[in-house]
């Protein structure tokens, strides 16, 4: 079993501490998303084939990663951009983050992160100009730090939007849904500047704004945690087998053991949050010695 940790908050960022608490247990509880009461997931070595750890901020787990990976290898997908503070207000700076990707480099090898430019947002203080060279900026920083980016385009659900509209109001831009071919322009154009810097680019659960030189992200990669941990998954268990989230997803079968609604970062665009102010009472409420992450 893959176990995702966490596509739904950032676990790195603000619950490390519950995290190795729950290693060390060697289990926790997660709560289903969708109503009907909680499942016990194993943490234990042996059960996990794989960790993948979502973050936009590492450094609060970066010296306990040899810790994680005694239980079992893991991946990172780290998430970068150079996007206005009226869409994420408390992000740390890119240079950092930079620097963070650079060291796990160093310490864990080339496969061991991979950089997301995602989601895509579109408004009038960032436009395909401003992702071009923004993108460009951070390519080359990380040129031999990452060997793939993964893009996507926003996707407005309706809380989305609302937060958006409200963000938009506040700080007085206008943001858009671009239409599906001016999409494709923009993803191709990012695509060119990765190639150019020898970083693959991958685009997250679209196929239909796919083009020449994009290749499908596999965001749950059991390839590339056999290639981290030098051996292969156990496909006996299933942890190789495509089991995506949404259509078009291309991720291996996994369990998260996030909950939504908990990550303070503030980035208004984020799917996995309809209400910041309510994500930040969560956190504070947050219990480390707790089974559950949240509830």
């Amino acid at each position: 079993m893959i176990v995702s940790a966490s596509y739904r908050t950032d676990i790195p960022a603000f619950y490390g501490r519950w995290f190795l608490a729950r290693l060390r247990a060697g289990y926790c509880h997660v709560a289903n998303p969708y109503g009907g009461g909680s499942y016990e997931v194993s943490l234990a070595p042996g059960a996990v084939d794989g960790f993948v750890l979502w973050t936009r901020n590492l450094r609060p787990l970066m010296a306990d990663l040899d810790a994680v990976r005694l239980v079992a290898p893991f991946i990172v997908q780290f998430t970068v951009t150079l996007y206005p503070r009226a869409l994420e207000n408390s992000v740390i700076a890119a240079k950092e983050a930079v620097e963070q990707l650079c060291e796990l480099r160093r310490r864990f090898g080339a496969r061991a992160a991979v950089w997301r430019y995602d989601p895509i947002v579109i408004t009038s203080e960032l436009d395909a100009e401003a992702h071009a060279a923004g993108f460009a900026v951070l390519a080359r920083a990380l040129k031999g730090a990452v060997d793939e980016v993964v893009l996507s385009v926003m996707h407005p659900y309706r809380k989305t939007r609302r937060n958006l509209d409200r963000a938009a109001r506040h700080n007085g831009f206008l943001w858009r849904d671009p239409p599906a071919e001016e999409k494709r322009h923009l993803l191709c154009r990012l695509a060119a500047i990765a190639r150019d810097q020898g970083i693959a680019p991958t685009l997250c659960s679209q196929p239909d704004l796919l083009g020449p030189g994009l290749g499908e992200a596999r965001c749950i990669d059991a390839e590339r945690l056999a290639d981290v941990a030098q051996r292969p998954v156990n496909l006996e268990r299933g942890a190789a087998r495509t089991s995506g989230n949404r259509p078009g997803c291309r991720c291996a079968l996994s369990r998260d053991i996030g909950a939504y609604d908990t990550c303070p970062h503030g980035c208004v665009y984020c799917y996995a949050v309809a209400d910041r102010d309510r994500a930040v009472a969560n956190f504070r409420g947050h219990d480390p010695e707790a089974a559950m992450l949240r509830g």
